[in-house]
This record gives structure tokens, C-alpha cells and sequence, in this order.
């Protein structure tokens, strides 16, 4: 494989799968209004009803500020990985990410670029970091951190770009919440043990596209392409659980969904709240920007985003 191609199709990877991974942390909608935050004692969850709990979960939630996170998500046979690590929204979005690749073609894509399959990500308020470890290394001047901006993403992605930067830069565990209110399709199912705690569980079915028109700055003709872009991907509704413990924290959340390349199925687990998150950017000495790259290898790689 040329240089310039492994090096597009490199910037690429990285890029979806930092994307994909932090998207299914933060739920199906990045936008959504929260509502009234409501008050109420902790463990609220398993007395009021689903709509006011919610709220309760929702503040408390979003309040927190960080967590620990562990999970896995499918999409077809495009890809399924794992990831782990550590988010924080209390001024934007922050964390550090492992995502590792266990099968599909972006997994086998990644590969032959010279990477091991995984990425290590680095979030941060206006643009994120990855690292595809020493084989794609010897494709950036020897650079480990590929410096990605959710401004530059959003104009290569068009309608879905501006979604996902919406996504990314909003991303907090209290979206699935958000977006089961919005929905206005939500019930209590009961109580299920989650690794050892006692968990109330919540669900309900997201009309993707009609929630985004709702809660997102597109305007007709971004929308537009975006329901475009859903229908090509076969996109329609997911069905989003959550699962909250007895102080009103979400420990477990999964969203399951069609798309015309197979199920997407998405389990994360959410833990250790108030958690302390890294804060320190790569050195710019071994780090070379998104745009930069793709001035070098002279093509913009189609799916960056």
C-alpha cells in the first residue's frame, strides 16, 4: 500500500472510530432539551413516575461531571469494537479513550494500514486526538497523535458531520435520558442487577431522524441531507435502556437499531462518577493536524467523518 494511501485511509479510521465510540457514550441525541430538572431525594427512580424519574436521573446524572466507562458496539459487518476509559462534561467534552477493533471491515481496514487495531483517543472541547500506535507512526514523520477538529470534521460530513460534532462536543451518559424524554415513548420495565447493583430499568423507541429535526440547529436543507444519509444507511428508530441505581445515577445504557449492512447493537457501562479526568493534550511535537495530512496525501478521505 502506498504511503498516501495508508495515511488517508489511516486519518479516516481513526477518525470514525474515535467518533463512533464517543457517540455511543453519550446516546442517541446530543442535542436534546432537558426538560424540568425536578428535585427529590436520591433513589426517586423507583417511586416516581418514568417521565419524572428521568429528570431526577437526568440531573443527578449530568451533575456529576465524569465517570468511568466500559462498553462494546456493532454496526453490521462494518465494525464491532470495545472501549474504555474515562469522559468528563463539565466544561465541554473531555476523556480518554482505548477503542479497540474485534471485527469488520473497518477493523481489517485498520490493519493493513500498519495499526494493531486499536486507537487510544484524547477528547477535548474543540477537537480530539488519536493514536494509531507505531506502524501508522511511520506514516505521520513519526508523529503519534493525528489532532482532529470537530469544525473540520463537521465540513467534510456535511448534515451528518454537523450532527456528530453536535454529538461529540455535548456528549455526557445523561443523553440516553435526554433522548427517552424527548421521545415521549418511555416505561419502567423493573429492577435487574447490573454487576452487582440493584438497577431500575427504563425503555423506549427513538425515531432517529424525527428526534435530531427536533432538537438539533439544522436548518431544512441540512435536515434534509440528513434524512437522506438515514435512509441510505437504513437507518429509522433505535431502542434506547437505561439502567439507574438507588442514587439516581446511570450505571448501564444500550441502544439496538437496524442499518442495511446488519443490527447495530451499542452496551456501555457507566462507573466511579466524579472520577478525575486527564487534562493534558499530546505534545505538539509529536502531533500532526487532520488537514495537514490530507494536504500531503492530496485527496480528502472519503468517511473521515
Amino acid at each position: 500500500m502506498r504511503t498516501s494511501t495508508a495515511r488517508r485511509m489511516g486519518t479516516a479510521l481513526a477518525a470514525a472510530a474515535a467518533l463512533t465510540s464517543i457517540a455511543a457514550c453519550s446516546g442517541s441525541d446530543g442535542s436534546a432539551g432537558s426538560g424540568d430538572s425536578g428535585t427529590g431525594k436520591a433513589g426517586a427512580v423507583g417511586k416516581a413516575s418514568p417521565v419524572a424519574a428521568l429528570k431526577q436521573v437526568q440531573q443527578k446524572t449530568g451533575g456529576a461531571q465524569s465517570a468511568k466507562v466500559e462498553g462494546t458496539t456493532e454496526m453490521g459487518s462494518t465494525v464491532s469494537m470495545k472501549q474504555s476509559g474515562v469522559i468528563g462534561w463539565a466544561d465541554g467534552l473531555s476523556g480518554a479513550l482505548t477503542i479497540t477493533y474485534t471485527g469488520g471491515t473497518m477493523g481489517d481496514a485498520l490493519k493493513q494500514t500498519g495499526g494493531d487495531g486499536s486507537v487510544q483517543a484524547r477528547y477535548f472541547k474543540d477537537a480530539y486526538y488519536a493514536n494509531l500506535g507505531a506502524g501508522m507512526a511511520a506514516n505521520t514523520g513519526g508523529k503519534s497523535w493525528i489532532r482532529y477538529s470537530y469544525k473540520d470534521l463537521a465540513e467534510l460530513g456535511g448534515a451528518s458531520g454537523d450532527v456528530m460534532q453536535d454529538q461529540v462536543q455535548n456528549s455526557t451518559p445523561d443523553q440516553g435520558v435526554k433522548a427517552l424524554l424527548a421521545s415521549g415513548d418511555v416505561k419502567k420495565v423493573g429492577q435487574e442487577d447490573v454487576r452487582g447493583v440493584s438497577a431500575t430499568r427504563y425503555s423506549g423507541t427513538v425515531d432517529v431522524a424525527e428526534l435530531t429535526a427536533k432538537n438539533s440547529d439544522l436548518d431544512a436543507k441540512q435536515l434534509a441531507e440528513f434524512k437522506e444519509q438515514l435512509a441510505l444507511a437504513g437507518v429509522t428508530t433505535q431502542t434506547v435502556d437505561i439502567w439507574v441505581d438507588d442514587n439516581d445515577l446511570l450505571v448501564k445504557k444500550t441502544e439496538r437499531g437496524e442499518m442495511k449492512t446488519g443490527a447495530f447493537n451499542s452496551t456501555l457501562f457507566y462507573s466511579d462518577y466524579g472520577t478525575e479526568v486527564p487534562s493534558d493534550k499530546p505534545a505538539a511535537s509529536d502531533t500532526v493536524d487532520f488537514k495537514e495530512l490530507l494536504k500531503q496525501g492530496g485527496n480528502t478521505p472519503g468517511g473521515a467523518s
